[in-house]
């Protein structure tokens, strides 16, 4: 059992900062969260657009999580380098020009390049937004900043999903990215009025450990993302290789898990050698650090999984428009944003390992409900209470963790913890969107091939449409497909029957996946801190009475 201690009160007598730094900083982190909502909610024009399938945006989503995932850490070190406030001015203006490229994209392949060159420019942003925040506040303030910043992608979700919605469907998907790009010469200009951070002089860049993160990053997201594709076990023919007819997916998977052993290996062999390693292991350095970035993956994947389920379920499945998305939506946003900023309230009633456990609990019961309740109503009171329990459970948790990561390193370091949260964050938003395109889809093609082998439809049918290529497609578009084939009109309508059936059943089977998912998360978040703020662990009271038998006592009567 935790002995726990109450640290005597510190009276602050600064006067609270400015919260003018703050909006600065938002405003680019919403920046960034526009661009990654206004993708899946602008979902059907795009694939009509671009003539592309529902997984190329599902593709480009991963490319843009992959990218910063990859070079976030590289990105820390370049805003030490060369000054953060320098650095955020150049990354946001960089990341604008990518989104006026995709406003101007006219296929697939032009996409994915401005969502990676995306990618690119918030891997630098994203670690000075930290670093700007523990620059400009203290204390309770840096709490509320932090949790204000936490927040700001479930609004930015919110926000995304209404103002693209309605741009989607009353003019063009591309004018939503037009938009992103006048954002970043705003948040440029008013830069200036940010306090100036100066560079940090003998800054060395391990070049090895930026090649060995980024390989990692990179096998274990396209390894996932391609699982269908390329198979999980034997290989299928759209594998670009085949080992003894075995898929690539598992060695690619298997091969980023050692890459990234290797990586933590070199940068303890770096520390030894008294090197400056690409991510200082300080950040990770206690099994409550740890557990915090385990227990990060969920919440943070679930947003992008959700963000990508609802409109394939309502303009796909439904046939409905992007507006009617983005009122869907709002009920979870909001609870998202509302959890975040409100939860840093309750951080001296509840530890950190309650938090973590009602979380979880909260976002798995939301699922649970999700899962049973989804239908062709998408505004019955049942998927709206799911989608609010998982977005405060969701909200929540995004908060507590990084407030646990801030809080348990010190300030030199805020550039290596934003760097693992931009890490942490992109991995499971990647993961999160893969996972619902693969294992939604993945469903979606078992269940259709199981009901047509079931049903009376005959076997020539089958020969005619590619079942090895089974994507979520509205009932206007199978019709289209089936047109094409020899089926009569009473085979037509049965095709059309299965494949509206598989696609429900498919998307409940996902939200339920996502809520067993949500129930196993509760182990890493039982390793979580223990103690409300203002206490200290059973650890830190012998940490404490070791350092005090280090220091030596004054002499009686000395007033030295």
């Amino acid at each position: 059992m935790a002995v726990k201690t109450t640290i005597p009160p510190v009276v602050e007598t600064a006067l609270k900062a400015s919260w003018a730094p703050l909006a600065i900083i938002v405003l680019a982190q919403l920046q960034m969260g526009i661009n990654v909502n206004a993708l899946p909610v602008s979902l059907g024009p795009i694939l009509e657009d671009l003539n592309a399938s529902a997984t190329s945006v599902a593709t480009a989503l991963v490319l843009y999580s992959l990218f910063v995932a990859a070079f976030v850490m590289l990105g820390a070190k370049i805003g030490k380098l060369f000054g953060e406030r320098l650095v955020f001015q150049v990354s946001v203006l960089a990341h604008g020009l990518t989104m006026a490229l995709m406003a101007l994209s006219t296929d697939a392949a032009m996409m994915n390049l401005a969502q990676a060159g995306a990618g690119i420019a918030a891997a630098v942003l994203v670690p000075t937004l930290v670093v700007l925040i523990a620059a400009n506040y203290r204390a309770r303030q840096q709490e509320q900043a932090l949790g204000i910043l936490a927040s700001i992608p479930a609004i930015a979700s919110g926000l995304t999903f209404v103002i693209a919605g309605f741009i989607a469907t009353a003019l063009s998907w591309r004018f939503s990215f037009g938009l992103i790009f006048l954002i970043s010469i705003v948040v440029f200009f008013l830069s200036f009025r940010m306090k100036s951070i100066p560079r940090q002089r003998g800054i060395s860049i391990d070049f090895v450990g930026v090649v060995l993160s980024a390989m990692a990053i990179a096998f274990i997201l396209f390894g996932f993302n391609n699982l269908n594709n390329w198979g999980l076990v034997l290989a299928k023919p759209a594998a670009p290789i085949s080992l003894l007819g075995l898929s690539p997916v598992p060695f690619m998977l298997l091969l980023g898990v050692v890459l990234g052993q290797a990586f933590f290996a070199w940068s303890e062999r770096r520390v030894a050698h008294r090197k400056t390693p690409l991510l200082a292991l300080e950040v990770l350095d206690s099994s409550e650090e740890r557990n915090a970035v385990y227990a990060f993956l969920v919440p943070g994947g679930l947003g992008p999984a959700i963000s990508f389920l609802i409109p394939l379920y309502i303009q796909i499945v439904q046939d409905r428009t992007p507006f009617f998305t983005s009122i869907a939506i709002v009920p979870y946003a909001l609870a998202v944003a509302a959890a975040a900023i409100l939860s840093v309230r309750l951080y001296a009633r509840l530890t950190p390992r309650r938090f973590g456990v009602i979380s979880f609990v909260l976002i798995a019961v939301g699922m649970f409900i999700l899962a049973f309740t989804v239908g062709n109503d998408w505004s019955t009171p049942g998927v709206i209470l799911g989608l609010m329990l998982v977005g405060i459970g969701e909200g929540t948790m995004l908060t507590l963790l990084f407030n646990v990561l801030v809080s348990a390193s010190p300030k030199e370091l805020a550039g290596d913890v934003g760097a693992l949260r931009g890490v942490v964050n992109n991995v499971s938003s990647a993961l999160g969107a893969a996972f619902a395109g693969v294992v939604a889809v993945g469903l979606l093609g078992l269940l259709i091939t199981t009901a047509f082998n079931q049903s009376v439809l005959p076997a020539a049918l089958e020969r005619e449409i590619n079942f090895d290529n089974i994507d979520f497609v509205s009932n206007d578009q199978l019709l289209s497909v089936l047109s094409e084939t020899s089926s009569t009109p009473e085979e037509v309508a049965e095709a059309v029957r299965i494949n509206a059936e598989a696609r429900l059943r498919a998307l409940r089977a996902t939200f339920l996946l996502l809520s067993a998912i949500s129930l196993l998360a509760i182990v890493p978040s039982l390793k979580l801190p223990n103690y409300v703020p203002g206490e200290l662990s059973s650890k830190d009271i012998i940490d404490e009475a070791g350092r005090r038998k280090k220091t030596p006592s004054k002499p009686r009567g000395s007033n030295k």
